[in-house]
């Protein structure tokens, strides 16, 4: 007999093991692992649904054919925990089909069986606003809210019979919110933006303060007029556009020309405005937002690209040296006694401590608290002079406790 190959002894073998009684299962055990992803976030607790629907099952309980949108501002702030104002915007999203009811079962559609229960409010909130096949808020998908708001909030009723004005508060609101919550800049508000905004705190303080000037961020009407009224300063013809010449006129001729040529080369961004040479309503707000709060990371990152004029991401001594010239020549002609740029350049240096000496970053100007002050130093000659006539104490303490 001629002797088995090893293949043959193995296959032999694995015979007898799988007749031999002590052989064990080849079958795999199976674990079952619970899920652990959730593409709309995880389920809300038992306890959490039984309130939520007995809640519903009150308000709704008064209505059986269904809510009309006046009565539906309880389901939107009790049940949903979003402000009062958004609820013609929610309304809406559930009755797709026109037909000015929302019912129990479908409002349940939407809201719980859809996951919205399970959701953080900003996220609540960008559902809500945005387009249904949009993964981004645009500014037109805040008007509801606003038009809303300038319907029931009580510290705006004095605008009920002056649209333009409400139309112009409702722009300047949006204006304000994508440029500091937009960071991209790039008119798409994502909702990662959203929720590392403050945002949703300002929406939600709006809707419980009666007076809307307490409300500092984005709604304050105060702020909105004191806006609107220096663009109409500066508009003379009243065709809502400034040119160049306007702008200079901006803070008492506080500017230089040449940071002025820079705003209309529209370098730091582009104009919204169609008209060549020209800048709308929602191009000065960025400016002036820019200009009036310097500390703001917006702010930093729209005057540092004015500044830098090879846009190679660093500003050297030659950009700055090209800025300061005209401030120089403006204080020799106010008679005023000039700083020379040597100056200049040792108090920034000290001011901002930049980690190459010679060479300015943004990062070495959000590391510091007075970063503001250098732009000041270079185009805004009002500023400026305040800056230098300032306690030194004082201006030494900032710079300490920053470090």
């Amino acid at each position: 007999m001629s002797p088995r190959s090893p293949f043959s002894r193995r296959m032999g073998t694995s015979h007898l093991m799988r007749d031999s009684p002590l052989k064990k299962s080849s079958e795999p055990v199976r674990e079952i692992i619970p899920q652990f992803y959730f593409p709309n976030g995880p389920p809300p607790s038992k306890d959490t649904i039984e309130s939520c629907m007995a809640r519903v099952n009150q308000i709704f309980g008064a209505h059986p054919e269904g809510l009309p949108a006046s009565a539906f501002a309880t389901i939107t702030k009790d049940v949903c925990k979003l402000p009062s104002f958004f609820s013609m915007a929610l309304f809406k999203k559930i009755d797709i089909n026109n037909t000015g009811l929302v019912t129990r079962d479908k409002f349940v559609e939407y809201w719980v069986d859809q996951n919205m229960l399970a959701m953080d409010t900003a996220t609540r909130v960008f559902t809500v606003l945005k387009q249904p096949d949009k993964n981004f808020l645009r500014q037109e998908d805040f008007r509801p809210v606003l038009r809303e708001l300038l319907l029931t909030h009580r510290g705006l009723e004095f605008l009920h019979d002056t649209p333009e004005f409400q139309d112009r508060y409702a722009e300047t609101v949006i204006y304000r919110i994508f440029y500091h919550v937009n960071r991209a800049g790039n008119g798409r508000l994502q909702l990662r933006e959203l929720k590392r905004s403050n945002l949703i705190a300002a929406l939600q303080q709006v809707d419980e303060e009666e007076d809307i000037n307490k409300v500092l961020r984005y709604f304050s009407y105060e702020h909105f007029y004191v806006i609107y009224c220096k663009f109409w300063e500066l508009d003379s013809d009243h065709d809502f556009l400034i040119d160049k010449d306007d702008l200079l006129r901006y803070g008492n001729h506080a500017l230089t020309y040449r940071i002025v040529e820079r705003i209309f080369s529209q370098v730091p961004r582009k104009f919204t405005s169609k008209v060549a040479g020209k800048m709308g309503y929602e191009d000065f707000v960025w400016f002036i937002l820019s200009e009036e709060d310097k500390s703001s990371e917006p702010s930093l990152e729209y005057w540092f690209k004015c500044v830098d004029l090879d846009c190679d991401g660093m500003i050297i001594l030659n950009e700055m040296q090209y800025f300061y010239e005209e401030q120089l020549h403006r204080m020799e002609c106010m008679a005023q006694e000039p700083v020379l740029f040597e100056d200049i350049v040792c108090q920034m240096t000290d001011m901002i401590g930049p980690a190459n000496e010679g060479r300015l970053t943004l990062r070495d100007l959000k590391r510091c608290k007075l970063s503001g002050n250098f732009f000041n130093i270079l185009f805004n000659l009002n500023k400026f002079v305040a800056f230098e006539t300032r306690d030194p104490f004082l201006i030494r303490q900032v710079i300490c406790s920053h470090i």
